[in-house]
């Protein structure tokens, strides 16, 4: 089943690798540890998506902080895989059902339709953000 944006994205729900950046800077602190040029390329990265160029446009730069990642010793880089385990996360948790004096359901998606990220919203807390583009998530009804 498909989530119906409205807005421009990829096969698939978007660039990968931007999607996996998206979900790394969203981590607790620590989970993206870089130094030397790594935290300029992605500042690079970020800035160049603010001012309007597409993520594809970008694959030069991440290619180049994929090799930082790499070389800091995050084995999957910028990929979807993972070769440790990820940490662990809380049981599934019942969806409401979208019936008379509920509401409707629905699921917080990256803000301009780049990447693939989706998050469950949360009962009381804020919805998450976007350190990408420095934007709140926005809402996307499920159909």
């Amino acid at each position: 089943m498909g989530i119906e944006t409205g807005v421009r994205s990829g096969p698939g729900g978007g660039h990968p690798r931007l999607g996996e950046l998206c979900r790394r800077l969203a981590d607790s602190p620590g989970s993206l540890v870089l130094e030397g040029r790594g935290p300029r390329l992605v500042e690079s990265i970020t800035s160049a998506l603010r001012s309007g160029r597409s993520p594809g446009e970008l694959d030069d730069l991440f290619d180049e902080l994929e090799e930082e990642l790499l070389a800091a010793g995050h084995s999957a880089g910028l990929g979807s895989y993972r070769t440790t385990p990820p940490p662990p996360v809380p049981g599934y948790q019942q969806l409401p059902v979208a019936a008379p004096g509920h509401p409707a359901l629905y699921v917080l998606a990256c803000p301009r339709g780049h990447c693939g990220r989706v998050e469950a919203p949360g009962d009381d807390a804020p919805p998450p953000g976007c350190r990408v583009f420095d934007q709140p998530l926005r809402t996307v009804p499920l159909r």
